[in-house]
């Protein structure tokens, strides 16, 4: 049954996870955040400034802050970004993305034939990389950011383009496993939902972004040249509103987490309860080490 307490911002209490209120009391003992941006630091139209606020003091407290992102841009279009929504540059130290894993990833693929199954706004993904882009037909390896229209279509509109692909044997590297993302007040598909088809359909799955352990070795060594030493994993926090990609790749990447019910998760504490909400939170990232659910990242 949940508890009341007072201490350390906690409110209540659920199967040995608190409810905070707070994150100050994490700085010291989680000396590195690795935070997830779409959901906790902003949500596609305008910062959080509370969230923002919070990375900036953690940094302020000795504290270093990587942004791990499933965004499909690369760092510096993904940097534009954040100072188009106002995301201040105090409140990190950097960032990496599933786009950057993603480019790493057909790099290996040089000279191939790549189709770019997402939309135009993703075209800087493909700037600069070793291989030729070409239509479905021609194509060797898909590489996936997307929807081409997520507001007006859904994942299953492609299962017919998806299943010839998969039939001729393409691998699909995902640039974004995210299922979902809430923008404003809406929820739109992403890559990961396509993804998820071409899997069913026997298709070969590259996945670049969380929960996959590439990202978040990436992260790491950010952190560590952020940090001027070598770094602990019992030293790291991983920050997110997803289930399945930030608490379970915190699982898989055997780091500490905390849970924002927020973002795509918002109304889920309200819904379910911590009690339910914790179970589901384990049930999702097995062996997750949950050391509390926020419902806004807050200093």
């Amino acid at each position: 049954m949940d508890k009341r307490v007072n201490d350390d911002g906690k409110t209540e209490e659920a199967a040995g996870v608190p409810l905070l209120e707070h994150a100050a009391p994490l700085s010291a003992r989680y000396p590195v955040w690795f935070c997830d941006i779409w959901g906790v630091v902003h949500d596609g139209v305008v910062a959080d400034e509370v969230a923002c606020d919070a990375l900036v003091r953690h940094r302020e407290n000795g504290g270093v802050v990587v942004l791990v992102s499933n965004s499909p841009r690369p760092r510096p279009a993904l940097l534009r970004q954040l100072d188009e929504l106002k995301v201040p540059r105090e409140a990190y130290d950097d960032v990496i993305t599933s786009g950057d894993v993603t480019r790493a990833v057909v790099s290996q693929h040089a000279g191939c034939k790549v189709f770019h199954l997402g939309p135009e706004r993703d075209a800087h993904l493909r700037e600069g990389l070793p291989v030729s882009f070409a239509g479905p037909e021609e194509a060797q390896l898909v590489m996936c950011s997307g929807l081409f229209d997520d507001r007006t279509e859904q994942p299953e509109e492609y299962r017919a383009l998806l299943r010839e692909l998969a039939a001729r044997g393409l691998p699909l590297v995902c640039a974004n496993p995210d299922l979902i993302v809430k923008h404003g007040d809406d929820i739109l598909p992403c890559a990961g939902a396509l993804a998820k088809i071409y899997d069913e359909l026997g298709g070969e799955v590259v996945m670049a972004g969380k929960p996959y352990l590439p990202i978040y070795e990436e992260a790491l060594k950010k952190a560590e040249a952020a940090a001027g030493r070598a770094l602990a994993k019992s030293e790291i926090l991983a920050i997110g509103d997803g289930m399945g990609t930030d608490m379970k790749g915190a699982a898989n990447f055997g780091v500490a987490a905390l849970f924002v019910a927020g973002g795509i998760s918002t109304g889920a504490l309200d819904e379910h309860g911590l009690e339910e909400l914790v179970r589901r939170l384990r049930e999702a990232a097995p062996g997750l080490d949950l050391v509390g659910v926020m419902r806004r990242l807050r200093w």
